[in-house]
């Protein structure tokens, strides 16, 4: 959340101020591959999903322990079904009229993801999970492997948020004259995840025909939220030492590395339709990071350091819809911006004063959360 809410931001227009090949090198790091590839910036979205399965986890066993299993699945749909209509707010609600309602999107990904996992969690046996998982995995790379689809390229130039789906076709217009099938092509707009969110996902597409948080890529995106939830049996585990959780947690992140990529040598990592292989990468790299972040914190308990991600997760919820309502570059543009930006331009180096503006953007919501924390706000789902 940190890095959503203006480190990004912040790490951008270093580019401004170096042009050293270690500030390119980061820069890069922090935009997203068009397409096949992997960069940092595409883990963070997978780490979400992965820290809703670890959270899982810890908040149902409570639940499970102390009402049952009957309130634990009406605690999961009443939470699955809030989350997602926050993210139905948060791209816009009815503000325009049907098509132009987006239904899907990142919040809502999170929501059906959380609702598969934590209902798997609360009725399947842990051996059911993993097979689930691995099931997860293996039956989505064998559809966009085998399954045809009609020979058509939805791709189209990006209309994103500005765009209207009046452009779109309607299918028997788009696919009048299409006779041929194919099967195995992940090119964008090519392949079986696209098709299918033009067939039968409703609203508003990012590109028109398809989206990024599409229907049936959510299905190894659950696979990600379920390695999450094995990674939380672990750490609840009293079988194991601290240190030991750590070498399991970093040990399984690599074998997940590696495993993902050389599955990429055929099926191309691309977190736009979350092939299996990116899965796995994605979910390796959440497994590496705890694993960091549980040594240092948990296992030597170095800890003051972290105080204010403790704030932001304490209101993460909040904190995202608040960067999305609240402009905070305009706020920090008053701020730090005319004068003041040209001075740290003249006095320091030019682009240092973009860097001025961005950090403080990035203060300001950490600020909002460190009000809430401080009067022991803290609004959740």
């Amino acid at each position: 959340m940190f890095w959503i809410i203006g480190a990004e931001e912040v790490a951008r227009t270093l580019d401004a101020v170096s042009d050293g090949p270690v500030v390119a090198a980061v820069s890069n790091q922090l935009r997203h591959v068009e397409w096949a590839g992997f960069h940092f910036l595409d883990a963070i979205f997978p780490l979400f999903l992965f820290l809703v399965g670890v959270s899982a986890v810890l908040s149902l066993d409570r639940v499970l322990a102390k009402e049952g299993r009957r309130a634990a699945l009406l605690r999961i749909a009443q939470r699955s079904f809030l989350l997602f209509a926050v993210g139905f707010f948060y791209y816009g609600g009815v503000t325009r009229p049907w098509p132009d309602v987006q239904v899907f999107g990142v919040l809502p990904r999170i929501a059906l993801c959380y609702f598969g996992a934590a209902s798997l969690y609360v009725l399947v046996p842990r051996k059911g999970i993993v097979l689930v998982t691995a099931a997860c995995l293996i039956g989505y790379w064998a559809a966009l492997t085998w399954v045809p689809f009609p020979d058509v390229n939805l791709k189209h130039g990006n209309i994103g948020k500005r765009g209207t789906q009046a452009e779109a076709k309607a299918p028997a217009v788009l696919l009048a004259g299409v006779t041929t099938t194919v099967s195995g092509s992940f090119e964008e707009g090519r392949n079986l995840a696209h098709y299918a969110d033009y067939r039968l996902v409703p609203g508003k597409q990012r590109n028109l025909y398809y989206t990024n948080e599409g229907l049936i890529s959510t299905i190894p995106a659950l696979a990600t939220t379920l390695c999450g939830l094995m990674a939380g049996w672990l750490l609840t585990s009293l079988r194991w030492t601290g240190k030991q959780k750590v070498a399991w947690l970093l040990g399984a992140g690599a074998a997940g590395i590696v495993l993902g990529f050389c599955w990429s040598v055929q099926f191309p990592l691309i977190k736009r339709i979350w092939t299996s292989s990116f899965s796995l990468v994605a979910s390796g790299c959440a497994a590496l990071l705890l694993g960091v972040f549980y040594l240092i914190v948990d296992v030597w308990r170095y800890q003051k350091w972290c105080t204010p991600f403790l704030w932001i997760g304490s209101n993460a919820l909040v904190v995202y819809l608040a960067v999305n309502i609240i402009d905070f570059e305009v706020l920090a543009a008053r701020l730090a911006g005319g004068d003041v930006k040209a001075w740290f331009d003249h006095h320091l180096t030019a682009g240092t004063g973009n860097l001025v503006i961005a950090l403080t953007g990035l203060a300001l919501p950490v600020l909002l959360v460190r009000f809430l924390y401080q009067r022991k706000i803290f609004i959740r789902l």
